[in-house]
This record gives C-alpha cells, structure tokens and sequence, in this order.
C-alpha cells in the first residue's frame, strides 16, 4: 500500500538528512520525496510517498512525528488531495519524428523547453498516471534522459490548513 506524508518541518540545516536517516535506518522505502520553502521561510513543507503494509506506515508516522524538527504530518488522502509531478524527458528527435512528438506534446499539454538539431526536450507536469501515459507514448521514441521530481501534494479546501 502507498501513502503519501505532508510535513511540515522547521527550515534548518539537516533536517531532510534526519529524516530520510529515520526511513534508512528502520528499513523503510522512500519512493519519492520533495521540499520546498512555505509561504513562511521558517518552514519547509516535506512530501513523502513511501510504501508498506498498515502497521507500518502507522509505524512510519509515529517515528516521524516524534522528531524534534517535525511541527506537523498529515496524511493526504487521494480523494481530498491534489498531487503533482514535474517530468524532464529529452528525447531524440530527427526531422521526421518531431511533428509526431509535437502533436503528443499538445494533446497531453506539456511543454518543448528545448529544441536542439537531435533531441527535444519535454516539461510536462500532472499526476502520476498523466506522467506514466505520456512516457508510454513516448516509448516508440528513443528517451535519451528522463528526470522527475517526485510527487508535491496540498490537501483540498482550507479547513485543515496549519498555522504556525
């Protein structure tokens, strides 16, 4: 089973090294993890997906919560969450493959941000399957580099905001 963990966590040196240490040292798997400052520059938001049976991602949150950067973990629930991912994929490109990439950038609505004699490079930027779908399509083309961010989530709707 995958969970994803939001966490709020003081913006101080370290902090994403104890965290991903708590995970490597109870063996857990961190499938993906991203950080980036709040609104607030004293804080940084952490999203964690990472996978397990029930008593361990219970195990996983009680652990997390309990270090002394954590100020706050929340689970955000598929249904009541908005997840997002960012994916760079250079692919080559001749001349007669590029109208055919192109058309699949457009209906996916994804971006060329690079164009050199060879190769495209493709921003594209969704949820997890969107991302999947398009690689997909894109495997009839030779992908020279892929990078992805991971997934950045927000709960929906403002009632469980935290303030700190």
């Amino acid at each position: 089973m995958e969970k994803v963990f939001s966490l709020i966590v003081d913006n101080t040196s370290g902090v994403l090294s104890r965290i991903s240490g708590l995970f490597s040292r109870r063996g857990y798997n961190i499938e993906s993890i991203t950080a980036g400052v709040t609104a607030d520059p004293r804080f940084t938001r952490i999203t964690i997906v990472t996978t397990g049976d029930d008593d361990i991602l219970e195990q996983i949150e009680k652990q997390v919560s309990k270090l002394v950067d954590v100020r706050h973990i929340k689970v955000l629930e598929p249904e009541a969450s908005v997840y997002r991912e960012l994916a760079m994929i250079k692919v080559k490109a001749n001349a007669e493959d590029r109208q055919a990439i192109v058309a699949m950038v457009d209906i996916f609505r994804a971006k060329i941000v690079d164009v050199a004699s060879d190769s495209l490079i493709i921003e594209i930027t969704g949820n997890k399957s969107k991302i999947e779908a398009f690689l997909n399509l894109l495997s009839d083309y030779e992908i020279l580099e892929l990078a992805r961010t991971g997934i950045a989530g927000l709960s929906r709707g403002a009632d469980d905001v935290v303030e700190l």
